[in-house]
């Protein structure tokens, strides 16, 4: 009945779960309510202001190419990014990936190693773009063919708005579910895919397909304790791991797919 407005919130170590929904009008939650039981509540119309007041919180520093600013709530459609190409802007908002997350961050560390000598012509692919951090940080990095990939279509809007506070362009954004998109008859030299484990560890074959030989494979979203089954899973797969980042609970993986 929710569709996509439906929210699950699970807070361990309770045994219940709890069920939110936003409803398009009163008339709708009153319908839910006498379904299902529960508890109404009105939400202002100004609710994005009053739950992000405009702040801006520390940058976080990518070696030494690059300085990405998360500035939060209405105020940062207002502010104008730093000049030069070492810079990003990433407002908060509903898209994931402002880099304060550990799984952006550490991958966003393995795309910068990676990138220190680029070659005319590399090709990125970001799936799972989110904010489109990756992509973004991948212009700035000197790559000249990045492709941009989500589900969301919320999440492809706000990934081209971050795009254009940043004036990079030469991004192409795509809406398509991981599962089912086909990847085009070019294999990448780089791609990027900041997902939960167990969708990576199936889509891995399709991931595979879609490097060139020696391409680079970043990988996150995955926990400590999924670090066992993913790497069976790449071993499966062929493909080889180079580097593990671990911070707190996550871990950010690089690998290659080696030349027969």
């Amino acid at each position: 009945m929710a569709g996509h407005r439906l929210v699950i919130v699970e807070r361990p170590p309770r045994k219940r779960i709890m069920l939110e929904v936003v409803c398009k009008s009163p008339q709708e939650a009153l319908s839910l309510l006498q379904k299902f039981g529960g508890r109404v509540e009105e939400i202002p119309r100004d609710w994005w202001k009053r739950f992000s007041p405009a702040r801006k919180s520390k940058p976080l520093r990518i070696g030494k190419r690059l300085l990405v600013t998360n500035v939060e709530g209405t105020f940062a459609s207002r502010w104008s990014p730093d000049q030069g190409a070492s810079h990003l802007v990433i407002p908060a908002g509903l898209a994931f990936g402002t880099g304060e997350h550990a799984t952006t961050a550490m991958s966003l560390r393995l795309l910068e190693q990676i990138t220190r000598s680029v070659k005319r012509g590399t090709s990125l692919l970001d799936l799972g773009t989110g904010s489109g951090i990756f992509a973004l940080a991948a212009r700035r990095f000197g790559i000249e063919h990045v492709l941009a990939i989500d589900n969301d279509p919320q999440a492809i809007t706000t990934a081209r708005e971050n795009a254009r506070i940043n004036r990079i362009k030469r991004i192409e954004f795509e809406i398509a579910d991981a599962r089912q998109w086909r990847p085009g008859r070019r294999a990448v030299d780089i791609l990027v895919a900041n997902l939960f484990s167990e969708l990576l560890i199936e889509i891995l074959p399709k991931l595979r397909r879609c490097l060139v030989p020696n391409g680079w494979l970043i990988l996150s979203g995955v926990m400590r304790r999924q670090e066992r089954d993913m790497m069976r899973a790449l071993k499966l797969n062929k493909i080889t791991t180079l580097r593990v980042r671990r911070r707190g609970k996550w871990i950010a993986i690089l690998a290659t797919k080696r030349a027969q």
